[in-house]
């Protein structure tokens, strides 16, 4: 499982760069601009510069609106600016079709530029409360228009999580068809240390956090720690250890 980790300015990255031994994306956003919200082009370029060159930069395109040539431009300027993974948050995407239109356009333009970019479908797990896609439908949409990656956060920040919106049996069927599919499976929202067993045992590729390695848990007003990424990587590679053990015993 990876960790994604995503500071929300150059000094954060800094600070992400001293913990870089523990984490394994650095992924740019502007948490007052929502939970998938974009950054500036040149805060995406100073962070591909602080962080070490062996570890992948993402960027989040923003929870953008069902406005394919418009989203299709902001992800060309993530991967101009330095990111190699681009993520978009479908927040008004309200059908399936609308989705995969508007990620095709993303796959094309990340992709005519740098063919070796990585594009992630994003959705939400507490989809109902702003009336976006189903979260299950994401590895589809992510199939039917060449992403790479399906991945859930949650829309609204108001101290639920992943799983109280979608709970883990469910999780782990939106990561077997994303692996059905030949995609990797990102899920976030609100991910705290005690969500780790579970998201170790259906098999999620990458794990994305910030208000659990943020001083207090305040993924606005706290800042990210080094030492906190340390030991959320700690916890991470003890559920791995565990699972690896009863994986072997029972086979």
């Amino acid at each position: 499982m990876l960790l994604l980790i995503s500071p929300d300015g150059v000094e954060e990255a800094l600070d992400c760069a001293k913990a870089a031994d523990h984490l394994d994306i650095v992924d740019v956003k502007k948490p007052d601009e929502g939970s998938l919200g974009a950054n500036y082009p040149w805060v995406i370029k100073e962070i591909r510069e602080a962080v070490p060159a062996d570890k992948p930069v993402s960027a989040t395109v923003g929870d953008v609106p069902y406005k394919p040539g418009t989203v299709a431009q902001a992800a060309l300027g993530a991967v101009v600016s330095g990111a190699t993974y681009i993520k978009v948050g479908l927040y008004g995407c309200t059908t399936p079709d609308q989705a995969v239109d508007v990620m095709r356009g993303v796959v094309r333009a990340v992709k005519d530029y740098r063919p070796d970019a990585f594009v992630v479908a994003s959705g939400y797990a507490d989809a109902h409360r702003i009336g976006c896609v189903n979260p299950l439908a994401l590895p589809d949409i992510a199939r039917r228009s060449g992403s790479d990656a399906a991945m859930l956060d949650t829309a609204v920040k108001d101290g639920t999580g992943l799983f109280d919106h979608v709970p883990p049996e469910s999780c782990a069927e939106f990561v077997r068809r994303a692996h059905d599919a030949g995609l990797l499976a990102a899920l976030a929202g609100s991910v705290k240390r005690g969500d780790l067993g579970e998201l170790t045992r259906i098999g999620t590729d990458i794990v994305g956090v910030r208000g659990a390695v943020c001083e207090g848990g305040d993924r606005t007003a706290g800042r990210i720690r080094p030492e906190l990424v340390a030991d959320f990587r700690a916890e991470m590679d003890r559920h791995a250890r565990e699972h690896g053990a009863t994986v072997t015993v029972a086979g």
